[in-house]
């Protein structure tokens, strides 16, 4: 692949950006579509739109822009809680390393790459790309010391960032815990695998052990029943009735000669259902009470008088057998993924290992898809194995389009896949909060992309550039580092062009918010409804943008001094995707829960990952360049980086897993102080309701939205006014 090709890759992906932010502009001012580019601001809002017909809708703007920018870290703290501050922490980080990166290796190591070798070059736009890496550097060149210094630069950049970075969101994490006067989950514990017994029901079971046990702390509990049924029957007839009552139908049902589809009785035939919301059964549990011992789980939530006996309660082994009354800290209600508390405890680990055999599977399955777009970068070499191909390739901007643009775009077709297909494992593997299983699909979703995204591809151009080498060379460590060294600049021609069109593209369509644009489509013109309440916001996809990301860093990193020509398509992304996180943040995205800055361990482990590797695969390069010097420097910056990590691993990382039993204390103390405990233990009683998934008491009483307010928000397309709140969200 040479630049000229490159540039048709950037140049294709420009223009697209270019249309899709214009299209995206335009549509956030149509009053049809507020529901999609707004849907934070609606669930704040009984919206009442003021909507006259003005030509600037029809007009491109960049205020979307401004409006990002501007906003403070203290705003997207109140509207997306600690995850979103410490995601676009890790975009703004990102921003930060890979300039100094930037001026380091393109204005330090690109010329030198670019002239290593003193051979006669061809025009610039003929170039290939690997005139520009570290493999045009001759063997034993004096010069390899310029790498070895970038090396040593961005290795103290990235530790100095990610000390302050982890320093500063282990205290913001702190000060969210301490930031509410009542959290239910400080109070709350969940146990599960509570052991039959014939002569009492779980519920006694449950009462007897805690008060046995904890008889001056324990203060009440709520049994878990298998209602998942019917909580999604309820959840439905709720969005039912709102379509229903939102069309007005005493106000807009006429006669007419078209017969409906479904039954095929006219519009007069149907009979207006009464408004009434409550009606014959307000004031009735969900459950029968002579039903309710049957429909028990051998799960409870069970309540403590202070947020100290919680903790210690959490942590301890309740039972000599491991199996039994396992206890484990309750998420926030909002938080809690009720069908997965029915799953027994016992089988869990039987569920863990099937996701693990699953998930093997479906990398080995994705190997294809990897194989094949990685041949068509080198469709040179396919047109020697098989001459069939020449004809395809004759003209030149055909090959530019298969080599340069098609490979990336098959590649990403098949990853849109991936991160539906893991969160149904990490569902299946019995995460209780809503929260943990993003987390979990995160880290699966991420160790996914980087074995097939980046050592998939390093070890099939391996392959294919040097495929009388046997692959049992592969088991032998010392192989390894001179493997990444050769194949990685070779590699990076596919990474550029990965970037641009995972990159860039991804940005452009997450403005467009194509999924919910048709829905409201088709809710608004197949179904006619027009309310939007009943179409649904949705939470910050952090298991999709999270692994993307660092992805692009791992990326970043290791071609950074190899090839560092990618480090202007880097910079591009990230700038843009500042821009583009914060304002669905601002503007779509609803916050229902918040895992408290659990992200940022990942994004931490997964840099330093990173920063290793790269440094590995350099120490490797220098090996093969016969630079001694370079490698002997290397090597002991290695051992520093992962003794960083392990300091940083030892400081900070426990506050990230366990709550300070002295914050606990504190916060008790204070409580009792100003009389407040009372008034808490009457709430919490009624804090988890597993008929509605959630409560109208389950949001601390410093939430991040409002419960009750009057609001009048402007937006593009006109003036969203009401009052009151709607909880509309899906996960």
């Amino acid at each position: 692949m040479n630049l000229s090709a490159l540039l048709t890759s950037a140049g294709l992906n420009t223009a697209v950006c270019l249309l899709l932010f214009s299209l995206y502009s335009v549509l956030r001012k149509q009053p049809s579509f507020v529901n999609v580019y707004f849907g934070q601001k609606l669930s704040l809002a009984q919206s009442k739109r003021h909507d006259p017909f003005w030509l600037g809708r029809l007009i491109p703007s960049a205020s979307w822009i401004k409006k990002a920018w501007e906003a403070s870290e203290d705003e997207l703290y109140a509207i997306g809680g600690v995850d979103a501050v410490v995601f676009l922490r890790s975009v703004v980080f990102s921003i930060r390393v890979f300039i100094v990166a930037s001026i380091v290796c393109l204005f330090l190591v690109l010329p030198l790459n670019y002239f290593g070798t003193g051979i006669e070059h061809k025009q610039l736009q003929d170039e290939p790309l690997n005139v520009f890496t570290i493999g045009n550097v001759p063997g034993g060149s004096r010069w390899l010391w310029a790498h070895c210094l970038a090396l040593y630069i961005i290795s103290l950049c990235v530790c100095l960032l990610l000390y302050f970075e982890y320093k500063n969101i282990t205290k913001m994490r702190l000060s969210h815990i301490t930031a509410s006067l009542y959290y239910p989950s400080h109070f709350t514990v969940i146990v599960r695998a509570i052991p039959w017994a014939h002569e009492e029901s779980y519920s006694d079971s449950v009462s007897k052990f805690f008060t046995d046990n904890y008889a001056s702390s324990y203060l009440s509990h709520q049994m878990v029943y298998q209602s998942g049924a019917v909580q999604k029957l309820m959840s439905d007839a709720e969005k039912m009735y709102k379509m229903l009552k939102s069309t007005n139908l005493e106000k807009q049902c006429v006669p007419r000669l078209m017969r409906c589809g479904f039954c095929g009785g006219t519009s007069t035939s149907f009979k207006i259902l009464s408004d009434d919301s409550n009606g014959s059964s307000s004031g009735k549990s969900c459950f029968d009470g002579s039903e309710v011992r049957k429909q028990e789980c051998d799960a409870a939530l069970v309540f403590f008088r202070t947020r100290y006996a919680a903790l210690v309660s959490s942590e301890a082994l309740q039972s000599p057998n491991p199996m039994l009354w396992v206890t484990d800290p309750a998420p926030e209600p909002h938080d809690i993924y009720w069908p997965n508390l029915c799953v027994p405890y016992r089988i869990l680990w039987i569920r863990r290992i099937l996701v693990i055999v699953a998930s093997i599977c479906f990398v080995i399955f994705f190997l294809f898809p990897v194989v094949f777009t990685q041949s068509l970068v080198h469709f040179d070499k396919l047109k020697k194995m098989f001459p069939f191909l020449k004809n395809i390739g004759q003209r030149k901007i055909v090959e530019q389009l298969i080599t340069g643009y098609l490979p990336s775009v098959i590649f990403i077709i098949f990853l849109y896949i991936v991160a539906p297909l893991m969160y149904l494992f990490s569902t299946l593997e019995g995460a209780i909060s809503r929260s943990g299983r993003k987390i979990s699909t995160c880290m699966k979703v991420l160790y996914f992309v980087i074995w097939n995204v980046f050592f998939v591809n390093i070890l099939t151009e391996a392959a294919i550039d040097h495929y009388q080498v046997s692959i049992l060379k592969l088991g032998d460590a010392k192989n390894i580092p001179q493997l990444l060294a050769r194949a990685v600049p070779a590699t990076a021609t596919y990474f550029i062009t990965y970037v641009l069109t995972s990159g860039w593209a991804s940005l452009s369509i997450e403005l467009i918010q194509p999924f919910p644009l048709l829905c409201n489509l088709f809710y608004r013109y197949i179904l006619q409804n027009k309310d939007d309440s009943t179409y649904g916001t949705y939470t910050f996809p952090y298991h999709i943008e999270v692994p993307r990301v660092l992805l692009f860093g791992l990326l970043g990193f290791t071609c950074s001094t190899l090839a560092p020509l990618i480090l202007p398509f880097l910079l591009v992304y990230f700038f843009l995707a500042f821009l583009v996180y914060r304002n669905q943040i601002i503007n779509v995205y609803v916050t229902e829960y918040d895992s408290g800055g659990l992200y940022w361990p990942i994004i931490h482990n997964t840099t330093i990952f990173s920063l290793v590797l790269t440094q590995i695969i350099a120490l490797g390069v220098f090996g093969i360049k016969e630079s001694p010097i370079a490698s002997g420097f290397t090597f002991p910056l290695i051992i520093l980086t992962l003794l960083f990590h392990e300091f940083c691993r030892q400081r900070f990382q426990p506050v990230f897993s366990r709550t300070p039993a002295k914050i606990a204390i504190e916060m008790d103390r204070e409580d009792e102080h100003c009389g407040r405990m009372e008034e808490i233990h009457m709430k919490l009683l009624n804090a988890y309701c597993e008929c509605n998934g959630g409560s109208s008491s389950s949001r601390p009483l410093t939430s991040h939205k409002p419960t009750e307010s009057s609001v009048t928000i402007k937006t593009d397309s006109g003036v969203l006014s009401g009052s009151g709140s709607r909880d509309i969200s899906q996960a």
